[in-house]
């Protein structure tokens, strides 16, 4: 962050300072145990913890100011509501910032992803800040501002949202030189209503955008496309299709990894990417679409995306067992994220030999379509040849299956009866573990892990 008196900070964002004029240094934090010297503490009320009875623990790691909604210990700026004012701070160092290239991503799926792979290409290139983790909402995006120095190029924002206007007030507080979107799909439909209204929501972005900006549109669905009608400046499409400027042809799988020429307006060039499952070519050609945006050679970019690596956790988390494959993909689940991973799993068991296991739970926020979501998905497993469903309280999956499928299927309404089927898994399987986060089957995917160890350790 850049330095900045605490008297300044109350100024921009309408509060008012308490005890000394300190000067900031660091970014702003949401746990008082992250606080680091010279950083401000955001001391907010949430539903089970307030964080103004954090602030002492917070100066005790460094902190030098707090920002809340009463009074406390030390040097502190008391404001009506700390999240707007965290939007108004972070808007002023982003205009502050005049040499930033601010890349703003949102989309239904793909957004950590595309971040980190666009984090691992930019990163050779200049020093580059984006969110840890599912940093995208109005206190992680503001946040990811605030990271920025006089020395950092690339700013990487992700853009989530749960009701229209979110985005829109993101977009406004970041500014985004460069605004992409990869996907419209079915996820928090049940919020929104319809996947026609995630699609205006996802186009706040687009309508944000300055003339002099450039937007970076998927062809992976009807709604994105569309969104370049509601852009003045410049638009680059991506995709498979001949028609896009950054495209993908010649797609192989191998090894649970894509494979495929990247074709630029600069020419054409190979990409294996290390990160597990062919939807991944999509996150890969929006990396390359803003890449090639920001004056990256085609050799710089195949080279980052060939290297780049996904540290995010249980999302498509390839554990490489004694004669097993387990794919930990239990962070979360919507309708085409299922797909994905199920179309994954299928292409791992054909290379191995194994049989393929999918244990499913509940994709949940999906509203009046989610038992014909859940059943859709149940018969694309067993289009796909998928040997074993487990579903975990969602018979739904199995709702729909024609009487002649060859996919067994197994119900249970606990985890622990899933521990139980998972004892018929054998070597040489290959196994999923997927659902909504608030399933935790996470924890599901551990057992596995370690029971299948242990086995293999008593033979």
């Amino acid at each position: 962050m850049i330095s900045i008196l605490a008297s300044e900070i109350a100024e921009i964002v309408g509060g008012k300072l308490h005890g000394a004029d300190v000067t900031v240094t660091k970014a702003p934090v949401l746990n008082s145990q992250k606080a680091v010297a010279g950083s401000i503490f955001l001391a907010i009320k949430g539903e089970h913890l307030d964080g103004h009875d954090f602030v002492e623990d917070a100066r005790a790691h460094g902190a030098v100011l707090t920002v809340g909604s009463r009074s406390v210990p030390g040097s502190h700026i008391t404001v009506d509501d700390v999240t707007v004012a965290l939007g108004k701070l972070a808007h002023h160092v982003r205009v502050q910032l005049s040499e930033l290239t601010v890349i703003g991503i949102t989309g239904s799926q793909g957004k950590t992803t595309t971040k980190e792979l666009l984090t691992s290409v930019l990163s050779n290139v200049a020093p580059t800040v984006a969110p840890s983790g599912n940093y995208n909402n109005d206190l992680g995006a503001p946040i990811s501002l605030l990271e920025c120095t006089q020395e950092t190029r690339f700013c990487i924002v992700e853009m989530g949202a749960r009701h229209l206007g979110d985005i829109a007030k993101l977009a406004a507080i970041a500014e985004p030189n460069i605004g992409v979107v990869l996907k419209v799909g079915s996820a928090h439909i049940g919020e929104f209503g319809s996947v026609e209204m995630i699609a205006r929501t996802k186009s706040e972005l687009i309508s944000a955008l300055a003339p002099s900006a450039v937007a970076i549109l998927g062809t992976y669905d009807e709604f994105t496309p569309k969104m370049a009608s509601l852009h003045g400046g410049k638009n680059v499409f991506f995709g498979e299709e001949s028609s896009c400027e950054i495209r993908a042809t010649d797609i192989e799988f191998r090894e649970g990894r894509a494979h495929f020429d990247l074709i630029t307006p600069e020419g054409r060039t190979a990409v294996g990417l290390r990160i597990v499952g062919l939807h991944q070519v999509a996150n890969a050609l929006a990396v390359a679409a803003v890449a090639t945006e920001l004056g990256l050679s085609l050799d710089q970019i195949a080279s980052g995306l060939s290297t780049a690596e996904s540290g995010a956790k249980w999302r498509m988390e390839i554990i490489e067992l004694p004669h097993l494959l387990l794919i930990n993909d239990a962070y979360n689940a919507s309708p085409e994220a299922m797909v994905a991973a199920l179309q994954t799993l299928a292409l791992f068991a054909q290379e191995r030999g194994g049989e393929s296991w999918a244990f499913l739970g509940k994709m949940r926020e999906l509203g009046e379509s989610s038992q014909s979501d859940h059943a859709a998905i149940g018969t694309l497993a067993s289009e796909l040849g998928i040997d074993n469903v487990v579903c975990i309280g969602a018979p739904e999956y199995a709702s729909s299956l024609a009487e002649n499928s060859h996919t067994s299927i197994f119900h249970c309404e606990s985890k622990d009866e899933a521990r139980e089927i998972a004892r018929n898994i054998s070597q040489g399987d290959v196994v999923l573990v997927k659902a909504s986060r608030s399933e935790k089957l996470e924890e599901l995917a551990e057992f596995i892990s370690e029971q299948w160890s242990e086995g293999e350790a008593v033979e």
